[in-house]
């Protein structure tokens, strides 16, 4: 690789990062293929996706870790794809924190600086202070890293990510190797240290509840592809593929085809469902229907004004504090029902779905 300067692209320059076409290969496999992405500068972007299924590779192709085999990666409107990583501005926090374990706190913050100076012309020392400050490990900088918890080195692998002052940060799972409780506060406090900064971040998480709770933009990868970019209430509300309301939270997909298409209404297994009065369907459309979980209401519901009601059969009960989740089955088919805190009854039961609350995925979306 290349430790030439970037050359600025014209069209690409609102983007903080710009993937085209980029394809990655290993050993005759395909990781990632033609896939394009555009990060917006101050975004945080997230790549969700199961084992294996290309974000981390994507991560990497941006970071100079992984070549492309086809394809530019623009960095700030400059082309980067043959820069080394330690040209290319950005700054990478990974799974498993790398923290060096014969340093100090502030030794491994100020590593970071090894290969530019610091933001604004200030010296090492007050750059490493302000970064252990941004991230509430104030005064702990002659502690070693065995010293500190697995939350506070997470935190220190950010400060020392952030010290150079990158135009772009790169997470690897940052928080896979946490307990949930302690995930869900660092979480919190990575994305006010992103809005605060304004620094273009993209994250790479598997767990689909991160993704939906700290981005801006959610990109959900399978199979080396892009299912589907959007923000979060989109991706969950309105998946654009069967994979992706699969994936993303839980999901009834059931099966159907459209029998009227003014207003519209769809048969599954011989049940006509009432179809979202918006929904662009003619007659004979083979279509999937989307119903999460809460959107099925447990007895009929008065206040709907387009609704189906469905006869079901209680299976089990999950209860989860806030919520249950109950098993229902339907036609000889397994439906999930999530509803309030009040234990719901058992046996034969009436479950309601407003036609509004419908997500219909089309033929060429299954």
């Amino acid at each position: 690789m290349s430790d030439a300067v970037p050359e600025r692209d014209p069209t690409t320059a609102e983007a903080g990062v710009a993937l085209d076409n980029i394809t990655v290969a290993f050993g005759g496999v395909t990781a990632l293929e033609d896939v394009s992405l555009s990060v917006d500068e101050g975004e945080f972007f997230t790549l969700v996706g199961p084992s294996g299924c290309g974000k981390t590779t994507t991560l990497r192709a941006v970071a100079g870790f992984e070549e492309p085999a086809a394809g530019e990666v623009h960095i700030d409107g400059g082309r980067v794809t043959d820069l080394a990583p330690e040209r290319r501005d950005v700054g990478v926090v990974f799974q498993h924190y790398a923290l060096f374990p014969h340093m100090t706190v502030r030794e491994n913050v100020a590593y970071g600086l090894r290969f530019r100076d610091p933001p604004g012309g200030v010296a090492d020392d007050e750059r490493v202070d302000e970064l252990l400050s941004l991230v509430d490990m104030a005064g702990m900088g002659e502690r070693d890293p065995e010293q500190l918890s697995g939350g506070q080195q997470q935190r220190i692998a950010l400060a020392r990510a952030l010290a150079p002052g990158p135009d772009v940060l790169l997470l690897d799972e940052p928080l896979s190797a946490l307990d949930a409780r302690l995930r869900e506060r660092l979480r919190v406090t990575i994305r006010e240290i992103q809005q605060e900064l304004g620094i273009t971040t993209i994250y790479v998480t598997h767990d689909q509840s991160e993704a939906l709770a700290i981005s801006d933009r959610v990109a959900v990868v399978s199979g080396g592809h892009i299912e589907q970019v959007a923000p979060p209430e989109t991706v969950y509300r309105e998946p654009k593929s069967r994979f992706v309301a699969e994936f993303v939270g839980e999901n009834n997909l059931l099966d159907g085809e459209v029998t009227e298409s003014a207003p519209p209404y769809a048969t599954v297994d011989g049940v006509e469902i009432a179809l979202p009065e918006s929904a662009a369907v003619d007659t004979g459309d083979s279509v999937a229907l989307c119903v999460r979980p809460e959107v099925l209401s447990l007895g009929e519901n008065d206040t709907a004004s387009n609704a189906t009601t469905l006869t079901a059969t209680v299976e089990h009960r999950e209860f989860l504090g806030d919520a249950y989740r109950v098993h229902c089955s339907w036609n000889g088919r397994s439906l999930l029902v999530k509803t309030g805190s009040r234990e719901p009854p058992e046996g034969t039961v009436t479950l309601t779905v407003d036609a509004d609350d419908i997500h219909l995925l089309s033929d060429s979306g299954r």
